[in-house]
């Protein structure tokens, strides 16, 4: 099984070697290209101020920060260290956020981050798409990924946009849905009988005993028989069999 972690960071301007700093950091875990439902998200205090050029970018002040860990925490530093474990990092314009995290990590004393273990998907996207605009933006029109959601740069936002990029970039959706030999047998048999088998990695559960119960307490009160997915309500709409 392949794990990667796909990270992106937001920072107080542009250089880290003239004494800007990490603010948020964000990573998410896929494993054979799929997202597990795992991530890391921390924002920190900088300790400084934050360019105003920045501040426009992402939205964060230095108010906002002010009572949040600094990296050295270990809530931030070692709790970010032990998410990525060894596993290769993905992100858009690597060297960015590489500089970044190392800077922050050589300032703890502890060890950077090696460049053989980071994978660009900017400099993928330009070898695919010379000569075109290959920013995060660019690539999620052009792939038809929906930025409805994004409103300012987010290191989280972000990390799940670059996610469904660097899908698209290793080969497209179709990617998530090469199956192995057991997997393969199971999909060929649901499709002779005319349904669905079970999902070869069943996906997290997104809903809250609380939504289940609020909805299960709509269905009773408000639908009741006119709901069309209970099952003495599948009962009446599916034909006996002969």
């Amino acid at each position: 099984m392949r794990r990667e972690i796909v990270l992106d960071t937001e920072t107080t301007g542009i250089d880290p070697r003239s004494g800007h700093r990490l603010i948020e950091i964000a990573c998410i875990e896929i494993e054979d290209y799929l997202p597990t439902g795992r991530h890391f998200h921390r924002y920190v205090n900088p300790e400084r101020d934050i360019d105003p050029e920045a501040e426009k970018v992402h939205g964060l002040s230095r108010k906002f920060l002010s009572d949040k860990p600094v990296f050295a925490d270990p809530d931030v530093c070692d709790g970010l260290l032990e998410f990525i474990g060894e596993a290769p990092l993905i992100a858009h314009n690597a060297a960015f956020d590489r500089g970044f995290l190392n800077h922050e990590l050589e300032r703890v004393g502890r060890a950077p981050l090696p460049e053989p273990r980071w994978r660009c998907t900017l400099v993928m996207a330009q070898q695919r798409f010379p000569g075109m605009y290959n920013s995060l933006d660019a690539l999620c029109k052009r792939f038809k990924i929906s930025l409805a959601e994004r409103e300012k740069h987010g290191a989280l936002i972000d990390t799940r946009l670059l996610a469904m990029v660097y899908l698209e970039l290793q080969g497209g959706r179709e990617r998530a849905l090469e199956l192995g030999p057991a997997e393969s047998t199971v999909a060929l048999e649901a499709a002779n009988r005319g349904g669905y088998g079970p999902r070869p990695r069943p996906l997290a559960p997104r809903l809250t005993a609380t939504e289940r119960e609020a909805h299960d307490r709509f269905v009773t009160s408000v639908l009741k028989d006119k709901a069309l997915w209970t099952p003495d309500a599948w009962a009446r709409l599916t034909p006996a069999r002969p």
